[in-house]
Parts: C-alpha cells; structure tokens; sequence
C-alpha cells in the first residue's frame, strides 16, 4: 500500500478507494439535545434508498454508482467496465474481501482489467481503517445529512447526490498521508510497477 500511495504521489498511477454503502430513512443522529421536559423526534424508517457503489482518491477525485438494488459482483463489474473505459494512466482500485469483492465472477475480469492498465490491490482482512472511502461515509451520515433529509426518500436522495456533486467543494475530507501505521504487503495482487517504463504488472 505505502507503494502505490508513493507512486500516487509521483503522478503515475491513479489511486481510488472502493466500497458499498447503503442509505434509509433510519436517521444516523448518535446523540442530541433536547429542553427539559419537552421530547423531540425524529421520523425513522426503513425504506432502502439508494446503495452506492463509490471510488474515492486521497486528491479529491470521487465517483460513484447508484442502484435501487442489492449490491452484487455483477453490478461491481459493470461500474469497474465503465472505469477501466474511461482512463488515461495505470488505475488501482482498492477493494475490501466483502464476498461480491472476491467471487469468481470478478476475480475472472481481473486479467481483462489488467489489458486496459485497470488493477485491483485486495486490503488484507480486518482492515477497514486501511480503506479511505469509508471516512466518505461515516461523514456523510454522521455530519453532512441532517435530521430533515430524512423526512423522505426523494429529500434523502437530492441530500446525498449534493453531498457527492460537491465533494472537495462544500464537503471535503483532508486525508493524512501518514493515515497508514503498519505497512502490508499480499503478493498475491500487489500491482509491481516499473517506475523506468511505466508499465504495470500483476500477479494473478
């Protein structure tokens, strides 16, 4: 990882953090203030919204795929299709073990990928701290929504796409390049790139 976030910084790979998030009606509000002797509350339901699907860069860079749906390999490959189709330099897309991350069906495209300077770095298991799109998430439910987005699907929905249409705008993240303690190394799918020709090689 400290690899890929060195040549990041050199300007010759692309580094995006990948990963799912799901957003309902249920208010993430972990705590509040209320007068004594008045209670306050909040409408809370259920109702699925929307599941994303983002890739998020230390520099600012986000994209992020919408779907009514359950979130499934096939759809993580149609997003990842249209990425590897939209490219101008060597690209690595950082994925957790979720089950959908690791079925054959992806793992199968990986070569494919690899043909349009696309590759895949697998995070080592229990690692969520090591995935910077999770920060991503964690400030869009706990900080950047707020209570009244919540009072339906449609205000919801209009509240996230903001958030995602003004990131490193109106909502930004200053990520720490010292944000990695312990440094890990999977040879089975480290990307090994020649810094002389820039050429990318894997593993599979």
């Amino acid at each position: 990882m400290l690899q890929l976030l060195e040549l990041e910084d050199q300007g010759l790979i692309d580094l995006f953090f990948t990963d799912e998030c799901g957003f309902n009606l249920t208010p993430c509000i972990p705590y509040g203030w209320q007068p004594q002797g008045e209670q306050l509350t909040i409408r809370s339901a259920k109702d699925s919204v929307a599941n994303v699907f983002g890739l998020l860069s230390r520099l600012g860079k986000l994209k992020v795929y919408s779907t009514p749906q359950i979130i499934n390999s096939d759809f993580i490959i149609e997003c990842v299709d249209e990425v590897a189709l939209n490219i101008d330099c060597p690209t690595v897309l950082v994925f957790d073990n979720a089950p959908w991350h690791r079925s054959h069906k992806v793992l199968k495209n990986q070569k494919g990928w690899a043909e349009r300077n696309l590759y895949i770095f697998f995070l080592p298991v229990y690692s969520p701290h090591l995935n910077l799109i999770e920060t991503l998430w964690r400030k869009s439910k706990y900080a950047w929504l707020r209570p009244e987005h919540y009072e339906s699907a449609k205000i919801l929905k209009a509240a996230l796409f903001n958030i995602i249409e003004k990131y490193d705008d109106e909502f930004c993240i200053n990520f720490s390049k010292n944000f990695l303690s312990v440094t890990y190394f999977c040879p089975s799918t480290f990307p090994i790139i020649n810094k002389r020709r820039f050429i990318v090689k894997i593993a599979f």
